[in-house]
């Protein structure tokens, strides 16, 4: 398998790839009136008043473009985090890194004045973590799965001390 060795394009594409799954979970969310709204519609408050402007095609374009904007922002995010802190523990980094980021990006939202289309209920934000959750879960193990090894190993710390284990590089050397 072709392993993706640019920080950025692989951010982008795992952040795509958890975006839809925190997508298709927000719309069962949705649909079974969980959330008050889907998350499209949030985000396309930012921009215009109305909650019809929202619904409309347009609104649900524009929600969904600052949402998979952001997915990606936050897919760069966790591959600058493997990369320092390596691909142990995924799933605890990819709860993490999931939750924090939906968190944010909610605290943003709802706090700009301008934006009038927001829930308040608590199980439409509980909905949006989960989902995020989800994103953060699938975004980690997506970036740790294509991401070249190289992109994870690491320098050491100092350099007074030896690495205790061989880079990718000093590997494919003794071989």
């Amino acid at each position: 398998m072709l392993k993706i060795k640019d920080r950025i394009l692989l951010g982008t594409v795992a952040g795509l790839t958890g975006a839809i799954v925190k997508t298709v979970i927000d719309e069962v969310s949705h649909n079974n009136k969980l959330s008050q709204r889907s998350f499209r519609e949030t985000a396309a408050g930012v921009w215009v008043k109305k909650n019809s402007e929202a619904k409309s095609l347009q609104g649900q374009v524009l929600g969904g473009l600052l949402d998979f904007g952001m997915s990606i922002a936050g897919g760069v995010g966790t591959v600058y985090l493997l990369t320092e802190t390596g691909r142990d523990r995924l799933i605890t980094k990819g709860l993490i890194s999931g939750v924090g980021l939906g968190s944010m990006i909610n605290f943003l939202i709802s706090s700009l004045p301008q934006n009038k289309i927001k829930p308040t209920d608590a199980t439409s934000n509980l909905s949006y973590m989960v989902s995020h959750a989800a994103y953060g879960l699938v975004t980690t193990v997506m970036a740790a799965k294509l991401g070249h090894p190289s992109l994870f190993d690491r320098q050491p710390v100092n350099d007074y001390l030896e690495p205790t284990e061989l880079t990718t590089e000093q590997q494919i050397q003794k071989q």
